[in-house]
């Protein structure tokens, strides 16, 4: 997992040339001005998707991990917390998901070992098929604008 601001996109550019590709487009769009959806970026390569939705608590969410996908997860506007732990040694909830990509790991069982990190307007997070994470929660009910760059492994 990486967390991060914008300004410093530069130093994660040599990850994978996909990468690079979300980062930047992220710093060059105004996502406040698009509708909800989801765009292609780069056919099933990259994706983004646009949401706007209100923070949960997290006792009421899962845990999630992805295995064909990168999530690149970056609030425009708002902010929220996400849950993370490393992926190792967990049982999901719930099997994965081919058709979505995601299984689904239970909030109670691992909320002990959970870390949990603000994730403000202007930063992002980037989140790798080892990285069990819990995005979309506060305990406050807050709006949020955040888009998420779906980038192919």
């Amino acid at each position: 997992m990486i967390v991060d601001t914008l300004a410093n996109r530069h130093i994660y550019q040599s990850l994978s040339p996909r990468i690079a590709t979300a980062l930047a487009h992220l710093a060059s769009t105004d996502f406040s001005q698009l509708p909800v959806g989801n765009y292609p970026l780069d056919g099933e390569d990259i994706f983004v998707i646009v949401n706007d939705y209100h923070t949960k608590p997290q006792s009421t969410e899962p845990f999630e991990v992805h295995q064909k996908y990168i999530d690149v997860q970056y609030v425009v506007s708002g902010e929220e917390e996400f849950g993370y732990l490393p992926l190792a040694g967990q049982t999901p909830s719930k099997p994965y998901f081919e058709k979505h990509d995601y299984a689904e790991f239970d909030y109670e069982s691992n909320k002990a070992n959970a870390s949990y990190i603000q994730l403000k307007a202007g930063m992002f997070a980037l989140f790798f098929p080892g990285d069990m994470h819990m995005p979309g929660t506060s305990d406050t009910p807050t709006a949020v604008r955040k888009v998420v760059i779906k980038v192919k492994i």
